[in-house]
């Protein structure tokens, strides 16, 4: 007996290409959808890493704002620790140096030789400028000697020396005096030594010894006219 033969008259091809193509559009409905949701998470990812940088960035503005104002209160203080300690140091100043007027005086009625007498007395700051009569040239030089050891003075400098007319006698007399401007310092801080000078070793002084001031006609006497038995020699 022969085998029959079966002949499909369905478009059987047609139909596997339907498939296909469903199960295509089926894979890339499905690669779109993971791809969509793939993008969706990392998006979402990006995102919250962005907001959390974004709170640490104000986070940081925030702490950055009070060490700014931190900073500025440390200013302050520095300014204001400065500025005590600036008249800390004033105090310490006029403490150190409050009695310095009366060393100053004292001072030049013990370093003043005979034979010179002071017309004025001026200071500023450290720096003492003296004028004044003297007998002789030596006298001065005696006196620059008697500052130069002196504990509370230095530095003595001659600005000027001249022959002048003797005040208080008539010019028809021709008596001369020498008048001089003298410059000297202040020393600021107190010595150790006693504030008496030790007028023993100052050398040459045989001819002008320094003594203490005559009770008649005080050296230190500021813009004091000069007595006429004490304008001569």
């Amino acid at each position: 007996m022969a085998a029959a033969v079966r002949i499909n008259l369905l478009p059987h091809r047609e139909q596997k290409r339907q498939a296909r193509q469903r199960q295509f559009i089926s894979l890339a409905i499905s690669l779109a959808v993971l791809g969509l949701g793939i993008v969706a998470l990392v998006h979402g990812l990006l995102n919250a890493q962005i907001e959390n940088q974004r709170s640490r960035n104000q986070l940081l503005k925030t702490e950055i704002a009070k060490l700014d104002e931190q900073i500025k209160e440390i200013d302050r203080l520095r300014d204001q620790i400065q500025a005590v300690l600036a008249r800390k140091q004033v105090v310490e100043t006029l403490q150190a140096n409050r009695s310095e007027a009366v060393h100053l005086l004292d001072q030049l009625v013990r370093q003043l030789p005979d034979g010179i007498y002071l017309k004025s007395v001026k200071q500023v700051g450290a720096k003492v400028t003296i004028s004044g009569y003297a007998q002789s040239n030596a006298r001065v030089s005696t006196l620059m000697r008697n500052i130069e050891s002196s504990p509370w003075l230095g530095n003595p400098e001659l600005v000027e020396i001249k022959l002048v007319p003797a005040p208080g006698v008539p010019p028809a007399r021709g008596l001369t005096i020498n008048e001089f401007i003298l410059n000297f310092m202040v020393k600021r801080a107190a010595p150790t030594e006693s504030v008496a000078p030790a007028k023993a070793a100052a050398p040459a002084k045989a001819a002008a010894p320094a003594k203490a001031a005559p009770a008649a006609a005080p050296p230190a006497k500021v813009k004091a006219s000069l007595p006429a038995s004490k304008r001569v020699a």
